[in-house]
């Protein structure tokens, strides 16, 4: 249902590029083309609250919460909006802006988490070295700060930092990096097999139209060609002998209505998927039909051999084959006899078609489209197919078949 509602759209969808769709996503949006509002101010509120908190709760001292304070955390918060559009300069401007507020005394707390968020959106959207950069030259300016420039900056008698808290830091700085990689690593993967999902579709989709084209071919050219050669004789016969133009007529009429029927089977594949056929699908159980086909179109047909028990795939192939071939001597051979042998040779069904020629015009054999689908059916179940002139003349089809049920391809 998925790649239905793609195709519907005419095109991919846009999420899988980023991950699954997160609530508030339109999968019709290009990535990037929001602007995250709601999580920018909320992020924003909770560095300012938070931070005034941490100014509370610290034991170590340092310089109070002032206005040009808020201004740095609110700005850091801040742009964060451009995250989606513009990754690489807003982590570096948060990365700075948090290095000036660190550097001037202020109190550490939640302004660190707009880096974190940040790095996050850059590495997601493919710029991890960027990301890294940012991250070591804060961690650069802190360790600056904490152990050495921290004689001349704010808050007065500060003491250098313990390793303790560096140890805190690195720590902080590697899980910032690990989520962030584990979520890069997380959206490629679902975007290789939203992908490879959409390309599965679309190869059923084609194979299903492939199946389709096929059945109506072999159908609709075997019927027509039996109405063409009865509609010839019918009309050569009109006034000689107008009891064998009847027959002819009758025949036509027979052709027509069995062509009618087989292609609202095939036209039946394409209801509500999961519906059962209505109609089976012929096998070679139907053969003396083909046989006798064939006669009402003046061609006399000679079968040997009897077929093992064939899985359904196989069965309907061996028909249409069978089917196809005869239809091409009517239409294309000079000769109105044509055998057909049917062998098991171990775990495969051999057919063989022959007929005596000559052929007539340029299409000896049969058409590229009739071929080509009889290879394609012989393929799909992991048979062969030898399509051409005999050495004595005439014309010969062997197809090779397995008569056990395996995956088709």
């Amino acid at each position: 249902m998925d790649e239905q509602r793609v195709r519907e759209r005419g095109g991919p969808v846009r999420w899988w590029r980023h991950g699954p769709p997160w609530p508030g996503h339109r999968e019709d949006e290009e990535p990037g083309s929001r602007w995250p509002w709601r999580s920018t101010v909320l992020l924003t509120a909770f560095v300012l609250i938070g931070s005034n908190f941490a100014a509370h709760q610290q034991q170590v001292e340092r310089a109070a919460l002032d206005p040009f304070a808020r201004v740095l955390l609110t700005v850091a918060a801040g742009l964060l909006l451009w995250r989606h559009r513009h990754p690489v300069p807003v982590v570096f401007g948060t990365a700075a802006v948090t290095a000036v507020y660190l550097g001037a005394g202020y109190p550490y707390g939640p302004v660190l988490l707009t880096v974190a968020v940040a790095c996050f959106a850059a590495v997601v959207a493919g710029h991890r070295r960027a990301a890294w950069t940012a991250l070591g030259v804060l961690w650069a300016v802190h360790l600056l700060v904490a152990h050495w420039l921290y004689r001349w900056l704010p808050p007065s008698g500060d003491r250098p930092a313990s390793f303790a808290q560096e140890i805190v830091v690195a720590t902080w700085v590697v899980v910032i990096v690990a989520v962030s990689e584990l979520a890069r690593t997380r959206r490629e993967q679902w975007a290789r097999e939203r992908a490879e999902r959409a390309q599965a579709a679309r190869r059923r989709a084609d194979e299903e139209r492939l199946r389709i084209a096929r059945e109506l071919h072999d159908v609709l050219a075997h019927s027509l060609s039996v109405i063409n050669v009865q509609a010839g004789v019918g009309l050569a016969l009109l006034d000689s002998d107008p009891e064998q133009a009847r027959t002819a007529l009758t025949t036509i009429k027979s052709a027509s209505k069995e062509a009618l029927g087989d292609v609202r089977q095939v036209l039946d594949t394409l209801r509500t998927p999961g519906d059962a056929p209505r109609a089976p699908a012929p096998g070679l159980d139907r053969l003396p039909e083909l046989v006798e086909q064939a006669a009402r179109a003046g061609l006399t047909v000679d079968v040997t051999g009897k077929p093992p028990p064939l899985p359904p795939g196989t069965d309907l192939a061996a028909f249409r084959i069978v089917q196809e071939a005869l239809t091409n001597v009517v239409r294309h051979s000079g000769s109105r006899h044509a055998r057909v042998h049917l062998d098991q040779a171990g775990a495969a069904l051999r057919l063989r078609i022959d007929d005596d020629g000559p052929a007539v015009g340029t299409d000896a054999g049969g058409s590229g489209n009739g071929l080509a689908g009889m290879r394609e059916r012989a393929a799909a179940l992991g048979g062969t197919i030898e399509a051409g002139p005999r050495d004595d003349g005439g014309f010969r089809v062997l197809a090779v078949l397995p008569t056990a049920s395996g995956p088709q391809r």
